[in-house]
């Protein structure tokens, strides 16, 4: 195969009118060209003719995009495939990357864009590795922190209705009975009043709780902006704790936040990417512990570096699995209770920030992560 020849295409595509004019539009550019309007019917091409590339559409009747990738690259792992999908949906994204598609366009299709992506498959393909688009990777982590993101929202869900639910009963019943108090007669002005103010006590009160915790939310499930200021991280580990309490004691778990001796705690860096790396790892220590248990959160550090462990009393981690649990899609948890990305997408996060996770267990002994991070970070 020489790559000064052109790449062979092949299109995949239910919608034939679509399908023509674009094979129509290749081949005027010097492309060999071979159209197929099914999933098996292009493995049986693929399995007769010498193909470099294939451009398939995700959404086909019978055998999906996603289902015709993973044939092609069980028969064919030498051919790249780029994907079509009507918008750029979070999982064809991952989908396409467990079974390790090239990249993916969204329709309409800009030719310009498909023949520099054809381009950039065949170069791969020949063995030149530059031929990846680089900005791939980053779209992909992208997605990828938004899923963890939102995967740890629904698990937070829950419990935040109940911890705001709280707090606005007690708002319900004391203007309840205060409208009612209000409208009886035979009171004195100063019993009336003292009265009156209790009731006003326990309102403001139960408001500043829904306050703060529709705070704590919002600030955690806030788009992943690059934000880079002073943060405590005595604070910022209490806010984790405060998002985590309650799903926690409902297992007898208890959350700790504790200080090294003579730590340096103010950092420089994004506290909403720290608090997601922390809500991960907090989370994923009650999962593990299931009941009856304890996670501190321990905050040190030095003059250059920051430093927070979160260490459990929890079944711990095998080696085998020790050395897999920051691989993208590797979970221990049953089916349907994770997806897999926490700790991939909390080790990105950090190594973006300058820092690193470090991992400490064993079998029966409990497990402590700890996130490392500058202290000052531009």
């Amino acid at each position: 195969m020489n790559q000064t020849d052109p790449p062979r295409v092949l299109l995949v595509d239910d919608e034939t009118d679509f399908l023509e004019s674009l094979g129509q539009r290749l081949r005027l550019r010097g492309l060999p060209t071979l159209t197929a309007v099914s999933g098996p019917e292009a493995l049986e091409i693929l399995d007769r003719q010498q193909v470099d590339v294939v451009v398939l559409d995700v959404r086909m009747p019978g055998m999906d995009g996603i289902e015709t990738l993973r044939r092609i690259k069980e028969s064919h792992p030498r051919v790249e495939v780029v994907m079509l999908t009507g918008h750029a949906d979070l999982e064809t994204s991952l989908e396409g990357m467990r079974f390790g598609f090239f990249d993916y366009l969204t329709k309409p299709v800009q030719l310009p864009l498909l023949l520099e992506k054809i381009d950039d498959a065949f170069r791969r393909r020949c063995g030149d590795e530059t031929g990846r688009n680089e900005t791939f990777t980053d779209k992909l982590q992208e997605h990828m922190i938004v899923a963890d993101r939102l995967s740890s929202l629904g698990e937070l869900a829950a419990s935040i209705a109940h911890e705001i639910n709280n707090p606005l009963a007690v708002i319900s019943e004391s203007a309840g009975w205060l409208r009612s108090r209000a409208d009886r007669e035979g009171l004195s002005t100063e019993e009336l009043r003292s009265a009156l103010d209790r009731a006003l006590e326990k309102i403001e009160s139960a408001v500043d709780r829904a306050a703060r915790i529709s705070q704590n939310f919002l600030r955690f499930s806030r788009a992943p902006d690059a934000v880079v200021r002073a943060i405590d991280l005595r604070d910022l580990a209490a806010e984790v704790r405060e998002l985590t309490w309650r799903a926690a004691a409902q297992n007898e778990i208890e959350i700790m936040v504790t200080e090294d001796p003579g730590a340096e705690i103010p950092v420089t860096s994004d506290p909403y990417q720290l608090r997601q790396v922390l809500l991960n790892l907090v989370t994923n220590a009650v999962q593990a512990i299931k009941r009856d248990g304890r996670i501190e959160l321990t905050v040190g550090g030095d003059e250059d570096w920051a430093r927070i462990a979160v260490i459990d009393d929890g079944p711990g981690i095998s080696d085998e699995d020790l050395e897999r649990i920051f691989e993208p899609f590797f979970t221990t948890k049953q089916e349907g209770h994770g997806t897999g990305l926490g700790l991939a997408v909390s080790r990105g996060i950090v190594e973006k920030l300058g820092g690193r996770i470090e991992v400490e267990s064993r079998p029966g002994a409990g497990c402590t992560f700890i996130v490392v991070v500058p202290r000052h970070r531009g």
